[in-house]
């Protein structure tokens, strides 16, 4: 997409050298960045593009080390990123009213989720949302409980993961025997001969192609009413739901009331009515799309 290459790790010796070239390429300030969004989405400027992507390469540095922790190259993981990173930019819309940076999260850490559920294991992982977040914070609550030593979990600790999660007890079982390392399909389910082998109990149960991209299409549909039920809150009022429902790591009132100079109760006043905006926002428009189709015969 971009109109010139991007550095890589492997090509300049090493994850350091690559931080420090990535960190020559300048932020953009808002205004430069919506002209530069424009130019490309109207336009198809591959220079504008290129610079988009490359004032957020050390954002997608930033996301990836919080992933090194699975074993796999670190050079891989950020290219993935960038991958990710690139898709954030040709489908980002900025008339919609939030900066790049905002919207390329979510496609950057995709991207590398995916990498690693491709890349880790043998065995396919799980693709559903509720096993992805068990594998991706099984360690960090593992560490938590102290239960980072190699085996089984006590019963008592997977019974608090589960719930933490929200997932079943023998999700967590099956995850954590996972995330100890790959085994051979051939080993047996027992030591005797008549138990037969792993590969005698595997059962498909991935869903089918038309099923996966109808779940896509909806994801990406509750994606865009979320964003179009933003644009009706004031800018307090969209810091403030941003900073306690979307963000990864959710403000307290108190960090938001010293931020604004008002009291915890009106931060959470303003929290209230936020929420009470979007929810009927996207309400409106979950009906509106349900009655399209009708409309539309």
């Amino acid at each position: 997409m971009a109109a010139k290459s991007l550095p890589s790790v492997s090509a300049h010796g090493g994850l350091t050298r690559y931080l420090e070239e990535i960190r020559q390429f300048p932020m953009l300030e808002p205004q430069e960045e919506y002209m530069l969004a424009k130019s490309w989405a109207e336009h198809g400027d591959r220079d504008a593009a290129h610079q988009l992507v490359t004032s957020h390469l050390r954002l997608v540095a930033r996301i990836a080390m919080g992933y090194r922790g699975y074993g796999l190259p670190v050079g891989e993981v950020i290219s993935e990123g960038n991958v990710g990173l690139m898709q954030a930019v040709k489908r980002f819309d900025p008339d919609k009213g939030f900066r790049l940076a905002t919207y390329a999260m979510w496609w950057i850490r995709a991207a590398i989720q995916e990498y690693i559920l491709r890349s880790w294991s043998l065995v396919k992982m799980g693709t559903t949302a509720a096993q992805k977040k068990l594998f991706f914070n099984l360690r960090k609550i593992k560490g938590q409980l102290k239960a980072l030593e190699e085996g089984d979990l006590r019963p008592d600790q997977v019974e608090q993961i589960a719930t933490r999660l929200g997932v079943s007890e023998d999700d967590v079982v099956s995850m954590n025997r996972r995330l100890a390392g790959d085994s051979s399909l051939n080993a047996p389910v027992r030591n005797d001969a008549e138990s037969g082998e792993w590969m005698d109990w595997l059962v498909d149960d991935g869903i089918d192609q038309e099923t996966a991209l109808a779940e896509s299409e909806e994801r990406d549909q509750r994606h865009d009413m979320l964003q179009d039920a933003l644009k009706g809150l004031n800018e307090r009022e969209r810091r403030v739901f941003e900073a306690r429902r979307l963000a990864e790591d959710p403000l307290t009132l108190e960090q938001l009331s010293t931020e604004f100079g008002v009291s915890r109760e009106r931060i959470r006043q303003i929290e209230v009515r936020a929420f009470e905006k979007v929810q009927k926002a996207v309400q409106k428009a979950a009906k509106a799309a349900e009655l399209e189709p009708a409309d539309a015969d």
